[in-house]
């Protein structure tokens, strides 16, 4: 038996994501047609022996996070909760709090997964390689350059055994090029080294406050807690993969992200891409469509809107030319990642992904490319590589 914890985070998290996240939360942002998270359960819900599903974050449940899991249950079949944790805890604090509901049942391993990824989620690969060489954490690794590296965990690892031997997160200068994908599958045994981490942030807050529990000792940090103390102690494992992989921590990053899950569609949800019909939208590679979104057949190309985020009830008049500057991964570095910059830095608005407001108009004429459109839009005719919402 199996379980999956997706860590969802809160809304003090995932600043460099607005304001894409102030009229919905981060993990219900479409991408490529579905809330984030959606993509994280599907892939859960897929692994054999899979029972239960559990969210940790520290967002209020409120009815579009309420709803949005009564419809996953029905969808997959598959008990989906939501665990609010009291406060924000880190990436690994909501683990040990919640660690009797993980445990119940007597799961033989459990999935851990951060929301702000984007990937192909290869668990049955991880879950083989688990019960092949059984350890209580297994990270999933992928590579990126050296500059790049910088900006993620990076693991050493033996390359004989896959032990993980070494583990720095976001090292000031070039230790290794396989770096964390915020993917784990841990043994029930990986909870002991939480309450040690748990025990001892208790003990050093007593030593500063005689009053009894201290309040900050559940905040636990997996990556530098967790990760790094225990590296080298044959504990920690790396699977590498090589499939698609990105952290969704920006408005560009959201549109790098769709384009690489439209690509997966092709394979998983061929019916989630938009087909050709007679009379129809013509349609330029993966597309996807949201049903409440019109889609003029007569428009003509006489609008531009590139590397675009268009917000709800957006209007864009005619012969207008709407561009964002993207900053995807270097094409020619095959371990290039995505740079997920913030929007704004020292005061100033940074050239990026162009964000359109609520409340505006797209007329029938517009060629709209790379951009998100969300729900309710009157479209143009022609697509190409985007997401319509």
């Amino acid at each position: 038996m199996l379980k999956a914890v997706i860590l969802i985070g809160g809304p003090q998290k995932g600043t460099r994501f607005r304001p894409l996240s102030f009229e919905v939360p981060k993990p219900l942002f479409p991408v490529a047609g579905v809330p984030m998270i959606q993509h994280h359960i599907e892939a859960c819900a897929q692994v054999p022996g899979m029972q239960e599903i559990l969210l940790i974050g520290f967002y209020q449940p409120d009815e579009p996070l309420t709803r949005f899991l009564e419809a996953a249950q029905q969808e997959f079949n598959l008990p989906v909760r939501y665990l609010q944790e009291f406060a924000p805890l880190g990436t690994g604090g909501g683990l040990y709090h919640f660690r009797d509901q993980i445990l119940a049942g007597g799961p033989e391993a459990f999935f851990v997964l951060n929301a702000d990824v984007c990937s192909d989620f290869p668990l049955s690969a991880m879950l083989d390689a688990y019960r092949h060489q059984p350890h209580p954490f297994l990270l999933l690794g992928t590579t990126a350059n050296r500059t790049q590296s910088l900006n993620y965990g990076c693991i050493v690892e033996n390359p004989q055994t896959h032990e993980v031997l070494h583990y720095v997160e976001k090292p000031s200068t070039f230790v290794s090029d396989i770096i964390n994908c915020g993917i784990y599958l841990f043994s029930p045994e990986a909870l002991k080294p939480l309450r040690d981490v748990f025990q001892r942030n208790q003990q050093d807050g007593q030593l500063e406050d005689s009053s009894g529990l201290w309040p900050g000792a559940g905040t636990i940090r997996l990556e530098q807690d967790v990760f790094s103390a225990l590296a080298g102690q044959g504990q920690i494992y790396v699977h590498l993969t090589d499939g698609i992989w990105s952290q969704i921590k920006s408005a560009g990053s959201a549109l790098y992200a769709s384009r690489l899950y439209l690509g997966q569609y092709q394979l998983t949800h061929p019916e989630r891409l938009a087909k050709h019909t007679p009379g129809g939208p013509r349609i330029r590679g993966n597309v996807y469509i949201h049903p409440t979104a019109k889609v003029a057949p007569s428009a003509v190309e006489h609008t531009c809107v590139l590397h675009t985020i268009v917000g709800w009830g957006s209007t864009v008049g005619r012969w207008a030319r709407v561009e964002g500057t993207p900053n995807d991964p270097n094409p020619n570095d095959p371990r290039a990642h995505m740079d997920s910059e913030s929007l704004f830095k020292d005061g100033k608005l940074l050239p990026a992904i162009t964000i359109l407001g609520c409340r505006v108009r797209i007329p029938a004429e517009v060629l709209i490319l790379n951009s998100i459109v969300l729900p309710h839009k009157e479209l143009s005719r022609s697509f190409t590589n985007q997401i319509i919402l």
